[in-house]
Formats: C-alpha cells, sequence, structure tokens
C-alpha cells in the first residue's frame, strides 16, 4: 500500500469511528464526512512572481439523529478524545432540535457497493515542483502580451493545484471515499488602444495536469478576447435575438439548475415547481446531470449521503421529468432521490448539480451569428438580477453586436432582460460547443428574442 493510499485509508477510519462513537453513546442514526484539502497557487504579473501560496486542511463533520431529531457538528482537531466530546456534543444539541418525520439517513435499500477508484487522481501532476508552475503561469502571461502589440499590460496569470479527499460514512456500516486532483490556469491580459483600455482573461481547468489546454492556448485566447472589446459602444434599447457564448450560456443554464433544486420545489420558491410532465421549455433543451462522465469536473462515485451516483434526465426535449433530490427534498415531494446530496463539513445535506448541461446541438456557434440579421452575441455577463420564483431575469452585459449575421462591433454598458419561463421556450438554436469547465455547462445557444436596454 502506498503512503498516499495509507493516509486516505486512516481519513476514511477516522470518519468510521466518529459513527461508532456515535452509535456507542446513543444515536439512533449517524453519518460522518471527513474532508482533507491541500494546494499551491502561483500568480505572475509582467513576468515576476506576485505571490506564491501552499495551504491545507482536515475537518471532520458528523451528523446524529435521535428521536426524529438531528444535529451538526464539525471540527478540525482529528484526535479520538476531540471525537468522543465531538459525539457528546451534537447528542445533547440533537435534544434541543425541533422534532422532522423527515429527518434520517437515506432507507438500507438504496445503498450499494462501491468500487474504488483513483480515476480523478493525478499523482504525477501533484509532485511537479513548483519552479515548473511558475513557468507555467509566466508562459500563459507571455503568450499573451506577444500575440499584439496592444496588449500592453495585464492583471496577471495564476496556476494552481489541489488535492482533495472525500471520505463518507454512516451508521448502517456502509463507508466510501474518492480523492481527486485539481489544476487550472489563467490569465488577464489588457488591451490598450486610442487611450482606452479593455480586460478580458480565459482560463482551463482539468483533474489531470496533462489534460490543461497549453499556456500559448490559454495565454493567446485570453489576447483575443480583450482585443475584441476594444472601441465598444453602446446600443440603443431594442428586442432582438441573442446568442449567449458558452460561458454565459452557462450562467443561464445554472440558474436553471436553482430553479430545478429540490429544496426551492418543495418551498414553493421556484417558477417550475409543481410542473412535473410539463412541457417547459422548446424541443431542443434536454437537461442532463451525469457524475458519470469521465474526468468529469463534478463526477463523483457517491453523493453527500452516500448513495451511488449515476445519470438524470431533468428536462427531455423539452418536457420536466425530474427534479435534483437529496432524500430529505425527494421525502417532502413524494418522490425518490437522485444521489445529487451535496454537503459542507458544518451544514446538511441540500440538492446539487454534479455535471448539469445543456445537451449539444449539431451548429456550429457562427452558424447561430449567422442565422441573426440584428442582434447580440454576449460574451460576459455582469451582476446578479435573477428571481428564480418568477423566473425573471436582468444581467448586465458585454459583448458583440450582429448585423448581416456578422459580429461588427463590441458593445457594452447595456442590460438584457427576460423571463427564463420564456427564455426556455423560445432557446430557438443550440451550438455543438459543448466543453466542461466547470460542474455546469453549455454550449452556444440562441434565444429568439430578448429586450436589450442601453441608451
Amino acid at each position: 500500500m502506498s503512503s498516499r493510499v495509507a493516509v486516505h485509508t486512516e481519513l476514511q477510519e477516522t470518519a468510521e469511528e466518529a459513527v461508532r462513537q456515535a452509535l456507542r453513546y446513543g444515536a439512533d442514526q449517524a453519518d460522518a464526512v471527513l474532508l482533507s484539502e491541500k494546494g499551491f497557487q502561483v500568480t505572475t504579473r509582467n513576468g515576476e512572481v506576485e505571490s506564491l501560496k501552499q495551504a491545507g486542511s482536515k475537518a471532520l463533520g458528523l451528523r446524529v439523529f435521535l428521536d426524529q431529531r438531528t444535529a451538526m457538528v464539525s471540527t478540525s482537531d482529528l484526535a479520538l478524545v476531540t471525537v468522543e466530546s465531538l459525539v457528546q456534543e451534537a447528542l445533547a444539541t440533537a435534544g434541543h432540535t425541533s422534532s422532522d418525520a423527515f429527518v434520517s439517513l437515506p432507507e438500507p435499500e438504496l445503498y450499494r457497493d462501491l468500487p474504488f477508484t483513483q480515476d480523478w487522481l493525478d499523482i504525477e501532476g501533484l509532485e511537479i515542483p513548483p519552479a515548473t508552475t511558475i513557468a507555467l503561469a509566466a508562459a500563459a502571461e507571455t503568450a499573451a502580451r506577444n500575440l499584439d502589440r496592444r496588449i500592453q499590460n495585464s492583471e496577471g496569470a495564476t496556476f494552481s493545484d489541489s488535492e482533495i479527499v472525500w471520505c463518507y460514512a454512516n451508521s448502517y456500516g456502509y463507508s466510501g471515499r474518492f480523492p481527486s486532483s485539481i489544476f487550472s490556469l489563467s490569465t488577464t491580459p489588457i488591451a490598450v488602444e486610442d487611450g482606452m483600455m479593455q480586460r478580458d482573461y480565459w482560463f482551463s481547468v482539468s483533474h489531470f495536469l496533462n489534460k490543461l489546454n497549453s499556456p500559448q492556448e490559454v495565454g493567446e485566447t485570453a489576447a483575443r478576447r480583450a482585443l475584441r472589446r476594444l472601441g465598444a459602444r453602446k446600443v440603443s434599447t431594442c428586442e432582438v435575438p441573442v446568442v449567449f457564448d458558452s460561458l454565459t450560456a452557462a450562467s443561464v443554464i445554472g440558474e436553471i439548475c436553482n430553479a430545478l433544486n429540490g429544496a426551492a420545489i418543495y418551498q414553493k420558491a421556484s417558477f417550475l415547481a409543481d410542473r412535473l410532465g410539463d412541457l417547459i421549455a422548446s424541443p431542443r433543451v434536454t437537461l442532463l446531470d451525469d457524475p458519470t462522465i469521465c474526468q468529469g469536473l463534478g463526477s463523483r462515485p457517491f453523493d453527500g449521503e452516500g448513495l451511488l451516483t449515476k445519470p438524470v434526465s431533468l428536462v427531455q426535449e423539452g418536457k420536466l421529468e425530474n427534479y435534483l433530490l437529496d432524500c430529505y427534498s425527494a421525502r417532502k415531494l413524494g418522490l425518490r432521490p437522485t444521489a445529487n446530496a451535496f454537503r459542507s463539513i458544518a451544514t446538511p445535506p441540500t440538492p446539487g448539480p454534479s455535471n448539469f448541461y445543456l445537451k449539444a446541438g449539431a451548429a456550429a456557434p457562427q452558424d447561430l451569428i449567422a442565422s441573426v440579421k440584428r442582434g447580440l452575441y454576449v460574451t460576459e455577463l455582469i451582476g446578479f438580477g435573477v428571481d428564480i420564483v418568477s423566473g425573471d431575469y436582468s444581467r448586465g452585459a458585454v459583448g458583440l453586436w450582429i448585423e448581416g449575421g456578422e459580429a461588427v462591433y463590441p458593445v457594452e454598458e447595456i442590460i438584457i432582460g427576460g423571463n427564463l419561463n420564456t427564455m426556455l421556450q423560445e432557446l430557438e438554436l443550440v451550438a455543438n460547443d459543448l466543453e466542461f469547465r466547470g460542474p455546469i455547462a453549455s454550449p452556444t445557444f440562441k434565444i429568439s428574442r430578448m429586450t436589450v436596454s442601453g441608451k
């Protein structure tokens, strides 16, 4: 057994021991999670190292159940005597909480054996020397500055890596863990022309170091994004088709994801509450959550309650088929859990996405732009203006104005507005450029009409 696996086994055994202690002191049920993180980050600016950070932490969270009451406690001290004290504190706290008939561990029959895997852990990547990581960040920034003489400054470039181990154990005797690594590289160049400055960024992220885009690609993409914003202007208020690029499209899809969250549904705090089986979107809309995607950034073998994860179809060709559910929200709604429980060390499970995405279409992104006679191509969204109860949507935006099927000049200081209900129904075209850069992803898509507020 390697030293790294031995450490992971010890962490898992600590979670198991916390559960055993809880039962010993009188809990009806219990589960524990243990999170170990360590990471390194370097930021360079103008060829010099601006900051170096290295940090690590370990923490244990325990949840106990007693007479339909529950309590959660946590600690960063994993000594046995501390864990024992934590158990007693949890049980004492549970005695003072309100009774809730929906509170318990998942039903035993929902559990299945898990294969142990290290598919998300890049040991070689984690062991590269700091000098190499500094060189990667510096190379991304240099590539941006070398692309065009108008790239005259930079907000820097950052490389980071993290090793994360997540362990789970419960009083059914079920126990599992999964380790993972995350690497990222980003840079933010500044373009200058005629006394005006514009900034933009680009990044790459992956579980594996050798899967990152090259520093050259990251830097040059960031530079091109900054350059295309030079000369930005306002446009007059109008109602036109709007094309969201893949990054901003993912932001919109993230709001739909929030509206599909089981907690929002049972609280009647979503415009999609009580709409299972309804046609809520155009036939081009298929929304999926798939924690089994190979090397997906949100992939995981089990959820925050220890349930084996599986792909979930939320919206199929416009029809609402399911919500994102943990066990509590599923019980409240009279549905089956979808193994979408997420939890932190100090908070109880709540529903959330793994790899949540809009299914890609067949068209190229440029085909969507070409289909617009006059409209907006959105490349950045600003601020917060979304109400998932009503569906009202309003965000600041930056992008490119489209005339005759071509992007003709950059625009800024505008607001796009609509309603998520209408936007789903009028999602007209979906591109083929789906790429996961986080747990929520989307290809470029076109909404047939939205309000663009400008001068």
